[in-house]
């Protein structure tokens, strides 16, 4: 595995379970100030900076006239993407 994984690189690797990143997605989706996620594997996320940094999934989430399963759809790739931080190393 890369030295510093994505998301989605410790789900193939089944360290994250899709019921983790789908809990995630739901976290933002009610309040999309959250800063800290833990996965039960000990990584941390943050999923308003995760979202911040996909351009896609900051424009869905900002239109009102896309729907919701679409505004879902790219919050997760904007998780999927990021690179949590394991457990026990300092947050940057």
């Amino acid at each position: 595995m890369a030295e510093n994984p994505t998301t989605g690189d410790l789900f193939k690797a089944k360290a994250i379970t899709s019921d983790e990143v789908n809990a995630a997605v739901d976290v933002f989706m009610r309040d999309a100030t959250v800063s800290l996620f833990r996965f039960a594997s000990g990584h941390t996320l943050d999923p308003a900076a995760a979202v911040k940094a996909h351009d896609p999934a900051r424009a869905a989430v900002a239109d009102p006239d896309r729907p919701e399963k679409f505004r879902r759809g790219m919050v997760r790739t904007a998780i999927l993407l990021a690179r949590p931080v394991a457990g026990g190393e300092q947050q940057r």
